[in-house]
């Protein structure tokens, strides 16, 4: 199996340290590069095509919000220029950008909407055990989200505080009666094997599936699959 290309990003040498020192004895992640604050992470980007980005928060020169910005809008632009569909299975959403998971000090930092808007997977603490950082960026190659439960609670909070918006019926309508069932199961929060059960299909073709309504909906994973069902009024 080819290891995950892992990209760090954090302005604290020893932080870089720490983190490079949790995933040397993985083989089945290879950390590639490491950057100081934002502007060095898209460089790094660019030379070394990570599959996962971590990236701290709070950086001088380019904070890790807008970094994440300009990697997924690269990332939106370089899908927008193929007509080919996307492979099934494992990897990013629209584009062949990498993932993010986003590290602070506080789950309280309130950029953290911003964000998983942006296109982030996942948000860590950065008092995350090793454990829990290795199985983040496993988490999101392959397909899925990871945020703390405090996190989750809030996001969700701050969604129905709001007044419905109408519905998103232009990308809606673009989807096949299939696809509109694979998204009703996975904004309910079911994963690719409980999805290809109810539906009485085969995994292989869940994850088609999926990734078919990443490009029709302009997303990169399954948080910003419920983050767009939420903002559309569609939840």
């Amino acid at each position: 199996m080819t290891p995950i290309r892992l990209l760090l990003v954090d302005d604290q040498p020893l932080v870089r340290q720490g983190l490079r020192a949790v995933f040397a004895p993985l083989e089945d992640i290879d950390v590639v590069a490491e950057a100081s604050n934002g502007a060095e992470a898209l460089e790094r980007v660019a030379q070394t095509a990570p599959d996962v980005v971590l990236m701290d928060l709070n950086m001088p020169r380019m904070d890790g919000l807008e970094a994440t910005r300009r990697i997924c809008a690269d990332a939106g632009a370089t899908a927008g220029a193929t007509t080919e569909d996307p492979a099934p299975g494992p990897g990013p959403g629209p584009g062949p950008g990498p993932k993010i998971v986003m590290l602070t000090m506080y789950d309280r930092d309130e950029n953290v909407f911003d964000a998983l808007r942006a296109g982030a997977s996942g948000f860590l603490t950065k008092d995350a055990s090793p454990a829990q950082l290795a199985g983040a960026v496993r988490e999101v190659v392959a397909g899925g989200a990871l945020l703390s439960s405090s996190v989750t609670r809030r996001l969700i909070q701050e969604f129905v505080r709001r007044p419905a918006l109408p519905s998103a019926s232009h990308e809606l309508r673009s989807l096949t009666g299939r696809e509109l069932d694979v998204f009703r199961l996975l904004v309910q929060g079911y994963g690719n094997v409980d999805i290809a059960k109810k539906l009485h299909l085969g995994e292989s073709t869940i994850k088609s599936h999926v990734q078919h309504l990443y490009r029709k909906l302009g997303v990169r994973d399954r948080v910003q699959i419920v983050i767009y069902a939420y903002e559309n009024g569609l939840i």
